[in-house]
């Protein structure tokens, strides 16, 4: 459910906006700050396993809209978070076996809220996100995603290669994109599936990349070997939607 972004500024209202509920995706703080205030939001920011980024002076400045950041700022997301049940349910309503994007930090929100586009338009029934080192649901995603957003879950967790590893428990298998793996058009992509997509620059983790069942390959004819992250996504997720209409 959309509600709007925020910048929130200021210890007290940071520490406020933690205690009250809402959610956080990211915290700002002065590099080398070790004074009472900051210490208990980091605290706080660690039991909701909010990413903390480190920075310096001139860096919050710069964001800083009302002038008075006291060394600490928030960005709370544009779009509530979905829970796992919410995927599951979707794909019992539709009565089809669950077929869930999973990004390995995933950085750039132009290409997270490509991604979420193309998996409402896929058919895909949810997308799975870390809470670390990956951009949240930011207004740039929302915008991005051409509204696809509202329809299609998006769910926040700590660790991906532990949710895979729960997942596969609920009868799903998964598939990375990997330029080392077998060419996706030899595998067979029916059935519960996971789609795992990874970076911009690294592709998809190691550890991420062992929990899958099959890694498959894109055929590529060009002069350069890689894709951009929502292209590969594309690209895999339509092969996927394709083979799931034969069956």
């Amino acid at each position: 459910m959309a509600k709007n972004e925020s910048q929130i500024e200021g210890r007290n209202a940071v520490l406020e906006a933690f205690k009250s509920g809402k959610t956080i995706d990211r915290i700002y703080v002065l590099d080398g700050c070790q004074d009472g205030p900051v210490l208990s939001i980091k605290r706080e920011a660690k039991k909701h396993d909010t990413m903390i980024r480190y920075v310096e002076k001139e860096r919050l400045d710069q964001m800083s809209e009302t002038g008075h950041h006291q060394g600490v700022i928030a960005i709370s997301a544009a779009y509530e978070y979905s829970e796992m049940e919410d995927i599951f349910n979707l794909a019992k309503e539709k009565n089809e076996p669950p077929f869930i994007i999973l990004l390995d930090n995933i950085e750039d929100p132009h290409n997270l809220g490509a991604i979420i586009r193309t998996a409402n338009l896929v058919g895909a029934h949810g997308v799975i996100i870390p809470k670390n080192r990956a951009v949240g649901l930011t207004p740039t995603v929302a915008r991005t995603s051409a509204g696809a957003i509202n329809y299609t879950p998006v769910v926040k967790v700590t660790n991906l290669s532990q949710t895979i590893e729960e997942l596969k428990k609920q009868g799903l298998w998964f598939v990375c994109a990997d330029m080392d793996g077998d060419l996706m058009y030899d595998l067979n992509l029916t059935g519960p599936i996971g789609l795992v997509i990874g970076n911009e620059g690294e592709g998809v983790g190691r550890l991420v990349k062992e929990k899958c069942d099959y890694v498959a390959k894109i055929p590529m004819k060009g002069d350069i070997d890689s894709l951009n992250a929502s292209v590969a996504m594309g690209v895999m997720s339509f092969e996927i939607a394709r083979q799931r209409l034969k069956k």
